[in-house]
């Protein structure tokens, strides 16, 4: 617990309003300073006093106490210019409002400001003595022991770590810390940390928006590098999570431990070199990034690009000594803001006041690299100030460059100015409230003499305000609305850095629209061309990605689509099928509609079968033709001609029959084609078996006393045909009453075509027709084999044998054939086995007749054939 006074008008002993539950108590005492003092400091007195801490120093030297005598304080590197930048603008923002009349016309604001050289004992120990008015080393028994006023409200700091040990030591007590650059998601979290406010956007809209950018380039392969601080962890987690939303992977993710270690940076480098990713992503301050960049060039690992996060995506201090390995980076940085008049205040500074201020005395030193005579500089530097020469007193901050006067970027620096401006809006509210409508219990107002943090920090989260043409307001977490600039490294011509805005991150906006990238805008670290950072190369439409076993989902092989599947889209996880009536093009990236196909009438094959069938045809009736003109004779008669003739226009009919198994099928079409054809190989079939029994009847009767031919005259040898096709047209009735052929498009086969054929409908039917079919010229061949060496001069039972061999092997080997074969080939099979059979059978029964008729007509007489 800490006392506070209170010194307007008379002297009062006040509480200390840090703990709201306190209550007055005269026996309470000021707190008493055991360690060492840091005096350095900016101060301004006024009723409600703002607290300040801002990393002037950073950098720890590292040294072990030996606790044999009193520890000193440790000594820091490095000297901040543009933190001196912040510290002025936070007083000149106090300024500015105490000038102002609409604006806390009745509150006098002030501020005490002290360096928390970015580490978390210090910024501790200054913190403490923002809220307990930094008492002096005397007793403490009286309120005049504290010489400066308490801070109920705190900006700082710049480092997310150092604010969480800052948050956790004011925990129970309330004070708002409102931070300026802190931006580690952790810290929305108000269970644990309640009395947090902003001005700087939280990371979980940084890592969205770099998750964005990375993905917006297709750098699927990222390396991470970070700091072991909660700020880089809480980072780095976020960017992952949002980065696998985007199919984005993490090459390596590496943590240095603070301070780094030579060792460490050797592996992290060696790991870069070695590692396929060429953009990097480096979340860390702008002395670690320096340690990083140094050890990259010792390696010779120039050819990275850099994501910088925004603790270093503006800062130019890296630029001098790393321009070749910077070029072309890209980060977000907070968005930047004008402040009027700024310049003119920060460029008035003056080496007079070198004497009464540590930080401008150090300033001033390092800025023009002389000695200030009464220089009040106790930095580490002070050994090597001696050795420089005096200040001639014609320094003029006009006249050179430096980060503390540059006022291109005021990003940060504009946080820093807005943070003053809450607090300050959040006073005038309170101010404003009228007795008995206050927020608090029983409508009272909160006080103002003296400010409780924590009727502060109410007003504070209720507050909106407008600086310039932004309105500043916040969320529940007390996070500002996230827009953050896309920041593009670029070297100008006379070799200096060039902060180029090429975009914009905008979180208010819809999803699609709150990225923004004016890519003419950007210029590369190398060359012109986007870089390509990716573990595996894009699958292009037509192949699907298969994930490598054991490593990240960015690595992986690409597989071509099986056949009758597509994928349209780069990178696509699967392929898809086709419907039954498309099929993929030629590069499997798209379902085209597939080609009917047909046995037709104009392709090679389909002419040569109706060629063939024609020329059977036409020799079928060349053969009649002889027959009828030669009718009179032995060679005719003897062999019925009657049956004979039959035989002939049935056989025409079946290689005419061919001819409809050509052609476009239609049901009616598929119906007559199976039917003609079951019919006209009855007839013929029944033809030769007439003719047989005939054969066999004829020798039988020559017998003495045989009377054998009365029974089986020319009227039931048309009968015994008559009948045997009877019954095949009664199966062919049966099946197109039943389940009748018909056309159907055939999707069953993985082509690219839709085979239009003839199904049979009932394989029963099909297979009873084939098999009549067979049962005839089996009963054909079983007579003609038994008659085949009966006395005669032309046997025509020999011919009849070898006809029906043929017959047999074409529709034995037609069988497997057949079933084997699909689309159109199946129909040419078919034709081929009619086609075959029938000329088998023209050409053994009637070609021999032929030959003796028109070139042995000698032997076409009742003699010759008469003999033995």
């Amino acid at each position: 617990m800490a006392v506070s006074c209170n010194r307007r008008g008379a002297r009062r002993s006040r509480i200390m309003s840090i703990p709201s539950m306190i209550r007055q108590t005269p026996q309470w005492k000021v707190p008493i300073l055991l360690g060492s003092e840091e005096p350095h400091s900016f101060y301004l007195d006024g009723d409600v006093v703002i607290g300040g801490l801002f990393p002037l120093h950073y950098h720890p030297e590292s040294f072990e106490q030996s606790f044999v005598k009193k520890p000193v304080p440790s000594g820091h590197k490095y000297f901040l210019s543009r933190a001196l930048r912040w510290m002025r603008t936070m007083a000149f923002a106090v300024n500015e409002i105490n000038q102002r009349q609409d604006l806390l016309p009745r509150l006098r604001l002030g501020y005490h400001i002290r360096d928390s050289c970015d580490d978390i004992p210090v910024s501790i120990k200054n913190t403490l003595l923002l809220v307990n008015g930094q008492p002096d080393k005397g007793s403490g028994s009286t309120c005049s022991d504290a010489h400066r006023k308490v801070s109920p409200v705190i900006i700082g700091d710049a480092g997310s770590g150092v604010s969480m040990a800052i948050l956790r030591t004011l925990g129970s007590f309330y004070v708002p810390l409102v931070s300026y650059f802190a931006s580690c998601n952790c810290l929305s979290n108000k269970k644990e940390f309640p009395a947090f406010m902003r001005t700087m956007p939280s990371d979980a809209f940084q890592t969205k928006a770099l998750a964005k950018l990375v993905s917006h380039f297709h750098w699927t392969w990222v390396g991470v590098i970070g700091l072991e601080t909660d700020y880089a962890r809480s980072a780095i987690q976020l960017f992952l999570q949002e980065g696998a939303r985007y199919k984005v992977c993490a090459a390596y993710v590496h943590f240095l431990s603070v301070p780094l270690v030579k060792n460490a940076l050797e592996n992290v480098v060696r790991l870069m070199k070695v590692s396929s990713a060429r953009v990097v992503l480096g979340v860390a301050g702008d002395s670690e990034m320096r340690e990083i960049l140094a050890e990259c060039r010792r390696q010779n690992v120039t050819d990275r690009l850099w994501l910088a996060s925004e603790a270093w995506s503006t800062s130019q201090s890296l630029w001098a000594d790393f321009k070749d390995l910077l070029a072309g980076t890209l980060g977000f940085a907070i968005r930047k803001g004008d402040i009027p008049n700024l310049d003119r205040y920060l460029t008035s500074l003056q080496p007079s006041e070198a004497p009464t201020s540590h930080f401008v005395a150090e300033f001033w030193e390092e800025t023009f690299n002389c000695r200030l005579n009464g220089s009040v500089n106790t930095h580490m530097h002070e050994t090597e100030a001696q050795s420089r020469r005096p200040c001639n007193g014609n320094e003029e901050l006009s006249k050179v460059y430096s980060t503390y006067t540059d006022v291109s970027q005021l990003r940060v620096t504009y946080n820093v100015y807005k943070a003053v401006y809450l607090i300050a809006y959040a006073l005038h509210d309170m101010s404003a409230c009228v007795p008995g409508k206050g927020p608090f219990p029983n409508g009272t107002c909160g006080s103002l003499a003296p400010v409780q943090p924590w009727q502060l920090l109410h007003y504070m989260k209720q507050t909106t305000f407008t600086t310039g043409s932004e309105e500043v307001r916040f969320d529940e977490n007390g996070d500002p609305i996230a827009s953050y600039d896309l920041m593009n490294w670029q070297k100008g011509q006379d070799g200096s850095l060039q902060l180029i805005k090429v975009g914009y991150y905008d979180d208010s906006l819809a999803s699609e629209k709150d990225l923004v990238i004016n890519k003419s805008a950007l210029k590369w670290h190398k060359g012109l061309q986007t870089p390509v950072s990716i573990c595996s190369e894009s699958c292009q439409p037509g192949f699907r990605k298969a994930i490598r076993k054991g490593q990240p989902i960015c690595c992986f092989d690409c597989i071509p689509c099986a056949d009758g599947e597509i994928s349209n889209e780069t990178d696509s996880v699967n392929c898809l099928r086709c419907s039954e009536d498309t099929w993929p093009n030629q590069a499997q990236d798209q379902c085209i509609p597939k080609k009917i196909e047909f046995l037709s009438y104009h392709e090679t094959m389909g002419i040569v079968l109706w060629v063939v069938s024609a020329f059977g045809a036409f020799t079928t009736v060349a053969v009649l033709g002889v027959f009828v003109a030669y009718r009179k004779t032995p060679m005719v008669r003897a062999n019925n001609m009657e049956l004979s003739f039959l035989l002939l226009l049935f056989l025409c009919a079946c290689f005419l029959i061919g001819l409809t198994f050509i052609g476009e099928p239609t049901d009616w079409f598929c119906q007559f084609r199976y039917t003609a054809f079951g019919i006209s190989f009855a007839l013929c079939i029944s033809c030769i078996l007439a003719k047989t029994v005939v054969v066999m009847m004829a020798f039988r009767a020559t017998l003495p006393g045989s009377n054998v031919m009365k029974w089986f005259g020319p009227a039931k040898q048309r009968a015994s045909v008559i009948v045997c096709t009877s019954i095949q047209v009664l199966i062919c009735v049966i099946w197109l009453a039943t389940r009748p052929p018909y056309a159907a498009h055939n999707t069953r086969f993985l082509s690219a075509k839709i085979i239009l054929e003839c199904v049979v409908g009932s394989e029963v039917g099909f297979w009873c027709v084939l098999g009549y079919i067979g049962l005839l010229a089996c009963m054909c061949f079983l007579m003609a084999f038994l008659a085949r060496k009966l006395p005669d001069n032309f046997n025509e039972a020999k011919f009849i044998t070898f006809s029906m061999l043929i017959f047999f092997a074409v529709w034995i080997t037609f069988i497997p054939v057949y079933v084997s074969t699909s689309g159109k080939y199946t129909v040419a099979v078919h034709v081929f086995a009619i086609l075959a059979s029938t000329f088998g059978l023209l050409f053994c029964i009637f070609i021999p007749k032929c030959y003796i008729i028109l070139l042995k007509p000698e032997k076409n007489s009742k003699q010759h054939m008469m003999r033995k």
